[in-house]
Formats: C-alpha cells, structure tokens, sequence
C-alpha cells in the first residue's frame, strides 16, 4: 500500500515569503498530471534526508512557467513541472526575467486518453473522428460552417447513436497543448484540408481555425484538477473524458481507455508511441537556485533516484518508466549540478 504522505494543493494565488523563510524549503510549481510523481517524491525526500518536505503546487503547465519564471530569489519557485516541453515565449519570458540557467530532464512518459464509464460503449476513434468530435467547424458542401455534429453517429455510422458530450483538459495545461498538437492541428484532419485550406490561405490563420474547439456546450472545459472529470465518468455513462493515462490506471476499476486507430492505451503502447497521444513528463531546474535553496541538489539526486527504480511507485501510479538510454541521457544533463 502506498504510504500517506502530505500534499499541498494550491489554486489560489502564492504569498510570497521573505527569502529567509523561503530557503527552508523547496518550492515547485506545475503540472497537475506530474504532481502526483513528483509529491510521492517530496514526501521520500522528507523521509531520507533532513531537509522539509518540498511544497507541490499543482496549478497547470502553463501557470508554472509563468511563475517560475517571474524571476529569481525567495519567492520564486525552484522547479517547474511539465506535461508538455517549455515554449520559446516562456524561455523569453525567463530570460528577461534574468532565469538563464534552465536544466530540462524528461522523468518518464504519459499519454493523453478519452475515457468513459466501463458500463458504457467502448469507442474506436481515428483521429479524424477526435477532430471532427471536437473541432468548431464542420465541413457543408465544401464549406465550413459551425460544427453541428451531435451524435457520435453523425460523425462514423459506426460510432453509436448518442450525444458528443466531452470533459476535457483547461487551456493552461499541458494535456489540452497535447490535444491542441496531436489531433486539432492534424495536417490530413486540418491542417492540409482542401476547405480549411481554401478558408485560411494564411497558415497562421488556418492553425488557430484548426485550434479552435467548440463551444456550444458539446466539448465541457474543467479546471485543472483531472479527479473532477472521473467524477464526472461516474455519474454519466454517457459521457466522455480526456485527460492522464495515469488517472486512467487509478480508477480502472471504475473507468475504461478508448483506442485509437485500434490501439490501447496501455504501459507497453505508450512507452512503444504506439499509441499516438504518448508524451515525456517534464521537470526544469533553476540553476541560479542551487547553491541557495537548502536541499535542491539532494532533491535532484532523489528524483533521479526515483526514476532509475523499476517496477516502482512511480509506475503503479501510472508513469511509464524510461528507457536505459533515455536514463543516460537525463543523467548526462544533471550531471554537472549533482
């Protein structure tokens, strides 16, 4: 059984502390779906060293980038935690706030699923089932118009015959990025569509047409905590979910994976990229805060620690472990900080 351990859980806004009270501990920031590998983490590191038990503020993968790099010193965070890579605004955004010692590790693989009820259908989706699902527009005598798709059924005569009713990721998470990058901006799907194309002759214009999803209440945005729409799962078998493979594996009791393009979700597909919504998990150091934040290079030690064990509690809680090669590649990026 996995031990208690304590979490803190923040949604609210941070109240920065002197940088005296604030170098006794490790503070990160992030993604929800890394907080619970990096809590179970925090809480060994309290157990094996004397240091205070890191503080674990799961807030988004876009909120933390922004936090984290607001600047250098006490009231910033040390880490960052991730669903999806950095992008090239926040790494500006860093730099101007003179954050020029960034160390990215990935700590293991996660896949993005769509879940409903195991009392419920089991769906087969394509990708182009997902977009169409999902999209604002649908296509009309080689037009587009406003998606008024319903019905699983009005997308594929062999999806079944009920309302498109979808829970998925908030904007500022790194999951809904996923969903963004690997189904709504599809080149076949969208991107290279001969009505999109005609619509949007601008790429940029026809990329944020293929990112917009819909809005009339078919697609339901929840906030960032992930156990919201299991809850969800539960009380409507007929609706959908889309979130961590990691929740997935949590709650199979109660929960199943849909495949796509006939593949599961499963540990062996997701570390394979079988399956196609397989992503890294990431963590970014503060460099400028090594040598005064108490504790950090241990912890670092204990997170390499950590993802080095096989057959781990990092792995029953879902995270696909990296390859041996990926390992030498991480430890070759921390190699100088330890």
């Amino acid at each position: 059984m996995l031990r208690s351990f304590l979490l803190i859980f923040v949604f609210s806004v941070f109240i920065p502390l002197s940088n005296a009270d604030a170098r006794k501990y490790i503070r990160i920031v992030g993604s929800s779906t890394v907080f619970p590998f990096i809590s179970f983490i925090a809480e060994d590191f309290n157990r094996v060293f004397s240091f205070k038990t890191p503080v674990v503020e799961s807030i988004g993968s876009g909120p933390g980038f922004k936090m984290f790099c607001s600047g250098i010193g006490g009231d910033t965070p040390d880490i960052a935690t991730s669903s999806r890579p950095i992008k090239e605004a926040e790494r500006e955004l860093c730099k101007r706030n003179k954050v020029n010692g960034l160390v990215e590790i990935i700590i293991g693989y996660d896949g993005v699923v769509i879940a409903n009820s195991n009392q419920s259908h089991k769906f087969d989706f394509t990708k182009k089932d997902l977009f169409e699902a999902l999209s604002a527009y649908s296509q009309e005598n080689g037009k587009l118009v406003k998606n008024n798709k319903k019905l699983w059924s009005d997308i594929n005569p062999n999806l079944p015959e009920t309302g498109i009713e979808i829970y998925g990721p908030h904007r500022n998470t790194g999951t809904y990025d996923t969903l963004i990058n690997s189904i709504m901006l599809d080149e076949y799907s969208c991107m290279n569509s001969r009505v999109f194309n005609e619509s949007y002759k601008n790429p940029e214009e026809r990329k944020k047409a293929c990112s917009n999803i819909r809005d009339d209440g078919r697609y339901i945005e929840v906030g960032i905590n992930e156990n919201i729409i299991i809850q969800k799962l539960k009380s409507n078998k007929n609706a959908l979910g889309i979130f961590s493979f990691s929740f997935l594996v949590r709650n199979q009791d109660k929960i199943q994976g849909s495949t796509i393009a006939g593949i599961e979700p499963t540990y062996e597909n997701i570390s394979s990229e079988k399956y196609i919504l397989a992503r890294p998990l990431y963590l970014y150091i503060k460099k400028e805060h090594l040598n005064t934040v108490d504790g950090l290079r241990e912890f670092i030690k204990e997170v390499m620690y950590s993802i080095r064990t096989e057959d781990g509690y990092l792995s029953r809680l879902g995270l696909i472990s990296l390859s041996s090669e990926d390992i030498k590649k991480v430890l070759a990026e921390v190699h100088d900080i330890m």
